[in-house]
């Protein structure tokens, strides 16, 4: 365990959002047992229900009953993500939690989604040395994030909000509303009444389990745009890497 300073561990400045060196031991040991996990949960045959619940629980930090996530999954540390009920994640979900996801409950997540904390520093001598951060992200309750829809680090979107397919999400979206684009923006807003279909189709081709939905593909994300760029595991710029159809 790499320590700095002032006394805390790399894992402890990871987790309070400073920037910290990846390459710790400590923190390359946790990323490993998620590799291990993921590997395992990824490689385990959809008739084996019960053993692919077993692994989800194991390797998140928390997972609601009826939540289901089509592989294949990717984590960096797999604790720092908490999934709550009824939630659906179609194939491809990449979920970097250096710092902390939180999906709500009855979240619909299209193909190819890519939820990412990491960030990296701008200056160059920083960043060439290794040093990264994070911050945290929050899906609300029934939120609907369509295929290819990336969000960036510290990104907070409300509940009942839908985001269409390719979109970029650099900043917080309030609740009830419809965004797409990259920079993802706010195109219209949707009534919450409990138990009611939406009168009409949104943009968001996010293709929930039922059959038949006409969202369409907005936007996505313009050539050399920085609020698009990968990552590997995250101080001040967008950082990393990748559903139901």
């Amino acid at each position: 365990m790499t320590t700095d300073p002032d006394g805390r561990s790399m894992r402890q400045r990871m987790l309070a959002g400073d920037p910290y060196l990846a390459d710790d031991p400590e923190l390359a040991e946790a990323s490993l047992r998620a590799l291990d996990l993921v590997d395992a949960y990824n490689a385990t045959s959809a008739r084996r229900p019960e053993e692919r619940r077993r692994l989800l629980t194991e390797l998140l930090g928390a997972v609601g009953e009826g939540t289901e996530i089509r592989p294949p999954l990717r984590v960096d540390y797999g604790s720092h993500l908490r999934i709550g009920a009824r939630t659906f994640a179609n194939f491809g979900l990449v979920a970097l939690d250096v710092a902390p996801i939180v999906i709500g409950d009855d979240v619909q997540i299209g193909p190819n989604v890519a939820l990412l904390t990491p960030t990296h520093p701008v200056e160059a001598e920083p960043r060439r040395a290794k040093w990264e951060a994070a911050k945290p992200i929050t899906i609300g309750d029934n939120v609907w994030l369509g295929g290819g829809v990336v969000v960036l680090p510290g990104v907070t979107i409300g509940e009942n909000t839908v985001v269409g397919a390719g979109a970029v999400v650099t900043r917080d979206l309030p609740a009830n509303v419809v965004a797409v684009g990259n920079p993802a923006r706010v195109v219209r807003t949707v009534e919450a009444t409990p138990g009611a279909p939406a009168a009409a189709s949104v943009p968001a081709a996010a293709s929930p389990p039922a059959a038949g939905s006409a969202a369409a593909a907005p936007s996505p994300p313009a050539a050399g745009s920085a609020a698009a760029a990968g990552s590997p595991p995250a101080a001040a710029a967008a950082g990393s890497a990748a559903g139901p159809a």
